[in-house]
């Protein structure tokens, strides 16, 4: 049962991470960091100790917010995008 948990979670952040892109929105790391970070945490904490639902919850929050800053740095260090093709004047 643990491996099926272990593998799922992987499953579900590996898709997670491949809906993200600079042509969709350019400044989506902060958002992509705090929802792996929570999955992440969550996953961690339950499988962590005795109390399972409480360890799941305080890993998601501690997650999404080392994921956020995470992303955060990661916005902050990308370029602005830059808009080519079409007509200019």
């Amino acid at each position: 049962m643990r491996h099926t948990v272990y593998l799922l979670s992987a499953t579900v952040i590996l898709l997670l991470s491949g809906c993200t892109g600079n042509e969709a929105v350019p400044a989506n790391a902060t958002q992509t960091g705090i929802a792996t970070g929570a999955i992440a945490g969550s996953v961690i904490g339950y499988n962590s100790g005795h109390h399972r639902g409480t360890n799941a919850a305080l890993g998601a929050l501690a997650g999404a917010a080392v994921g956020g800053l995470v992303g955060n740095a990661v916005d902050e260090s990308n370029p602005e995008p830059v808009e080519t093709g079409g007509w200019h004047e």
